[in-house]
C-alpha cells in the first residue's frame, strides 16, 4: 500500500509541476470547485490559514483564482477559480493520469471491487463530523 501512495504521490508531483504548479497549489485548485472562504478552505485541506492564504496569493498573481467578497460577511473574502485556473486545473486533471494507468490492468468489475474498498477505508479514517 505504501507503494501505491508512494508512487501517487509521485505522479501528483510530476503533473503539477509540469503545469508549473505546486502540490499545494494543484490542491488548492482542485479544491476550489464552487466559491468557499479561506477558513473553510483551510479546515477541508487540514491547514493552518496563513498557509492556505500564502497559497492564494501565488495563484492570485497568476490570475488562477479570485476572492470575491463574502455575500454574507463582508469582512470575510471566498475564493473562486478563474477561466484560467479551470483551463489549468482541466489540463491537470488530464496529465495526471495515475487513476487510469495503475488500474489498466484491472478488469471492470475489480476497478469497481476497489473503488469499493478504497471508500470503505477511507469512510474508517475520516472523524464522526466529515
Amino acid at each position: 500500500m505504501f507503494d501505491f501512495v508512494d508512487a501517487y504521490d509521485r505522479a501528483y508531483e510530476t503533473a503539477a509541476l509540469e503545469h508549473g504548479l505546486s502540490v499545494a497549489q494543484a490542491c488548492v485548485l482542485g479544491r476550489l470547485t464552487r466559491q468557499i472562504g479561506m477558513r473553510e478552505l483551510a479546515d477541508e485541506l487540514g491547514c493552518d490559514a496563513s498557509n492556505v492564504t500564502q497559497i492564494i496569493r501565488r495563484l492570485e498573481a497568476r490570475d488562477l483564482v479570485h476572492r470575491r467578497p463574502h455575500p454574507d460577511d463582508g469582512r470575510s473574502r471566498q475564493i473562486v477559480r478563474t477561466a484560467d485556473g479551470a483551463a489549468l486545473y482541466a489540463a491537470f486533471e488530464v496529465s495526471f493520469e495515475f487513476a487510469r494507468s495503475a488500474t489498466a490492468n484491472l478488469s471492470a468489475r475489480e476497478r469497481d471491487q476497489l473503488a469499493t474498498l478504497l471508500r470503505k477505508a477511507l469512510n474508517g479514517t475520516r472523524e464522526p463530523n466529515g
